[in-house]
């Protein structure tokens, strides 16, 4: 493992793996704490259990949600129907076991056959900081992160149509997204390529072995909804969805929130935009995709902790994440990748939802796993 701080403290920055791959309770991320995005008023309904079955108790919630609020009789009043008898969207009896997430999660590792190979970037690390430095916002690294990449890469079908979505969106929230009917159409161009992978074809076949989809284009409407649906993080309705917030980045209250994307890290670094300051964590793999956890600036604007995998194809990551927003709704979702195990925190939006109300927007990172 390529780590410059002990794992004990590398847990609180967010990020970390075991070496020995037993399994441990993860870790929320700070970046997420800072953006407020673990907040329960942003995340879901004080008084509902909507992405919140079974979290840690909490004195300040105004109803709870926890293995334990039956016994204190101070449940939300929808703790029933959606926490007693649930994982995920389904209930107990055909439920997503961790063991079949694992399992798929590997399959979809090995079938990224789009991924870049290790003549394709050259990473310039440079220094890696402590956690109680990451608020310091010192620029350690005077060196771009990446030295070098292959961009015959990006002219991959699936590659191609995903840079084309980065541009459709306005970064700062409160600034509600109008899309073209262009736009609209290079949201389809993307599922459209990605669908033509084996890694979403596994994922699909996959999930419509355990009766999530009955076809594919079931399963495409869903992913557009669930990626594209439009909510609002700021005052304006329909500012930020879950593609943006994950892959392209947002701006709020002065801070980058999201981002966690190597594609669209290296294209802004390119132009200028992006400052890398550090990192406080590499993972474990010796090939692509890796992961890293950094600190940089987007435009001025400081990202305390980012974590993103790197060198991975658009279809990965966006495979990944699904899942986890799938079988594991707002909660932590246990990943094997090569042998190492990753963890994938989602987030559900409950206030927008779609499918007669019984889904929700997305948005997710990667926590640790140690």
């Amino acid at each position: 493992m390529r780590a410059c701080i002990p794992l004990a403290l590398a847990v609180l920055c967010g990020l970390a793996w075991a070496e020995d791959h037993k399994e441990s309770e993860p870790f929320p991320q700070p970046e997420e704490k800072t953006e407020e995005a673990l907040a329960s008023n942003l995340y879901s309904a004080p008084t509902s259990c909507q992405g919140r079955c079974y979290e840690a108790f909490d004195k300040h919630q105004q109803c709870h949600c926890n293995a334990h609020c039956q016994e204190f009789g101070n449940c939300c009043k929808d703790f029933e129907s959606l926490c007693s008898d649930r994982e995920g969207f389904s209930y107990s009896s055909d439920a997503i076991t961790k063991e079949e997430i694992q399992s798929i999660s590997e399959k979809i590792y090995r079938a990224d056959t789009n991924k870049a190979q290790k003549e394709d970037i050259i990473l310039n690390r440079q220094n890696c900081i402590s956690p109680s430095e990451t608020r310091d916002q010192v620029d350690h690294c005077p060196k771009p992160l990446f030295t070098y990449v292959n961009e015959k890469l990006f002219s991959k079908p699936t590659y191609a149509a995903f840079i084309n979505l980065l541009n459709n969106y306005q970064r700062a929230t409160g600034h509600g997204e109008h899309f073209s009917t262009q736009q609209l159409a290079e949201q389809d161009a993307f599922l459209r390529e990605i669908m033509k992978t084996a890694v979403m074809k596994e994922l699909y076949s996959f999930l419509h072995y355990q009766n999530r989809y009955g076809s594919e284009q079931e399963f495409v409407d869903d992913l557009k909804n669930m990626w594209f649906g439009l909510y609002s993080r700021g005052k304006e309705e329909g500012d930020s969805s879950g593609f943006e917030h994950v892959f392209s980045g947002e701006v709020k209250k002065g801070k980058v929130t999201g981002f966690h994307n190597w594609i669209r890290f290296y294209l802004q670094e390119k132009e200028g935009l992006v400052d890398y300051y550090s990192h406080i964590l590499d993972g474990p793999w010796d090939s692509y995709p890796d992961v890293l956890a950094m600190q940089f600036t987007w435009d001025g604007y400081y990202k305390e902790v980012g974590s993103a995998f790197i060198g991975s194809s658009p279809e990965f990551e966006f495979a990944l994440y699904s899942l986890c927003f799938i079988a594991r709704p707002g909660k932590v979702c246990q990943l094997s990748l090569g042998g190492y195990p990753l963890a994938i925190r989602t987030y559900t939006w409950d206030s927008s939802t779609y499918g007669n109300g019984k889904k929700y927007i997305a948005t997710a990172y990667i926590v640790s796993s140690t």
